[in-house]
């Protein structure tokens, strides 16, 4: 599996997702840090690098997930993937809560964790976001 993505399709991911980092929904004017184009389903664990299996995603989402593909959730050990942009909709696994990141499933349950995107860093940055009315855009 090749790790090389074309500009051409580098560019293609950032426009399908309105240039938002599709876990946590930051726009990429509102980041200090350059997104990247995530493996979703990472190359160790056999994905590939074609467009319905790459993401957009912020420095702290993607740093965060790594090639992890899921989780276990205590205390049953079952092992839970992660939210998949190309497979899953947002809003059926996560909501907003103020500036909490709340999870709706499973699925959101494990990605909140493993993102780790409730950190209190994160926090501040969505509050901040959501009074000058920065945040969510596009959902």
């Amino acid at each position: 599996m090749s790790r090389y993505i074309s500009d051409t399709y580098r560019l293609q991911v950032k426009e399908r997702a309105s240039f938002l980092c599709e876990y946590c929904l930051l726009h990429e004017e509102d980041s200090f840090f350059p997104f990247e184009v995530d493996h979703i389903i990472s190359l160790k664990h056999g994905g590939a690098s074609e467009l319905d299996n790459l993401a957009y995603s912020c420095i702290y989402c993607n740093r965060n997930k790594g090639s992890d593909i899921g989780s276990v959730l205590l205390p049953d050990l079952e092992f839970i993937r992660l939210y998949h942009p190309r497979l899953d909709k947002w809003e059926e696994h996560m909501e907003l809560d103020g500036a909490i990141l709340q999870p709706k499933t499973k699925i959101g349950q494990v990605t909140v964790k493993i993102l780790d995107l409730n950190h209190v860093n994160r926090l501040m940055e969505r509050r901040i976001l959501i009074e000058i009315g920065r945040y969510p855009i596009g959902v």
